[in-house]
């Protein structure tokens, strides 16, 4: 019987991640939110360095942030939440690090409209272990380029980089509750408010799977901005930007009303299609002129006309 080789194995630096006589255990140190923080801030100064030329100021606009399994349960059943300032905090740290190059007479534009951060975690990751991988331009279908790829190995403590294959990731471990979008805010000189405002700007995140051969295996994501938006199907032509529209025949057109209440922090729901089930429970149907509205608790399961599955998570 064969061993299946580990992910340090196959990107070749699998000495680095071992201890001398491979038995003695590796970092023991919990990782921080500061440490998680700081380690960000760094990647995102290399990044700087290794792709800026001339005048230009280039900048990674996705973090991938690779965390040992439980490491990354200690952040959300002990710490939950925290990832999500941590992501607020650091954009903060960009604009400070990106604004002084302005003042020294660099040119700053970025490549993308949004910071992206995603949090997760590895099988063959040891408690400690923290690696980075850095996107360009978030969710770009970059197939055939490799990525560039951070690791602080534990016997020696100093960052290696790496360019490695796409394929190679497909054992990393997505979490939806590790996933935060933020808007760039396109302003040459940091304004506190104005990120404060953007940072808070998405409301939140909602998540589909359509059983179509066209979307197989492929989720369809939606960004709430707006107060109140209309979920919708594919007969929808309407194109504001507050219309999720998931292209289905199996979803009514209109088929839900979502809105946030900003005083009581609470979604609710008003639902028009034939059928909606959240969490298990029939929704009343309603009039689209007299919307009958029902609490829409965050992290719910939106099942349309018993065909479409909708996710709600918090951004």
């Amino acid at each position: 019987m064969t061993t299946k080789p580990s992910f340090w194995q196959r990107i070749g630096i699998q000495d680095w991640f071992l201890t001398n006589d491979g038995t003695t255990p590796g970092n023991a140190k919990p990782l921080t939110p500061n440490m998680v923080y700081k380690y960000i801030i760094d990647r995102f100064e290399q990044s700087i360095s290794e792709l800026s030329f001339s005048e230009r100021v280039i900048f990674y606009h996705e973090f991938i942030i690779c965390l040992n399994v439980e490491d990354y349960r200690e952040f959300m059943a002990h710490k939950k939440g925290i990832l999500g300032l941590v992501a607020h905090e650091t954009v903060k740290k960009f604009y400070e690090i990106l604004n002084k190059m302005v003042e020294s007479g660099k040119r700053v534009e970025p490549a993308s409209n949004k910071w992206v951060f995603r949090f997760v975690s590895h099988p063959d990751y040891r408690k400690g272990d923290i690696g980075f991988i850095g996107k360009l331009l978030p969710d770009s279908n970059q197939q055939e380029e490799n990525l560039r790829v951070t690791f602080i190995p534990r016997q020696t403590g100093m960052a290696q980089t790496f360019d490695i294959n796409n394929d190679i990731l497909k054992d990393f471990i997505y979490y939806s509750e590790g996933y935060y979008e933020i808007p760039y805010v396109d302003t040459l000189k940091h304004d506190e408010k104005k990120v404060t405002q953007a940072v808070s700007a998405v409301l939140a995140r909602f998540e589909t799977t359509i059983p179509d051969k066209a979307y197989t295996g492929k989720k369809l994501e939606y960004m709430m901005k707006a107060a109140e938006i209309t979920v919708s199907g594919d007969e929808e032509t309407r194109e504001e930007s507050s219309v999720f529209r998931i292209p289905s025949e199996w979803v009514n057109t209109p088929h839900l009303r979502i809105r946030y209440a900003a005083d009581e922090e609470k979604f609710y729901l008003a639902s028009f299609g034939e059928k909606t089930i959240v969490n298990e429970v029939l929704v009343e149907r309603s009039d689209v002129d007299e919307p009958k509205w029902h609490e829409l608790p965050v992290n719910s399961r939106i099942i349309l006309n018993g065909i479409i599955g909708m996710n709600i998570f918090k951004s």
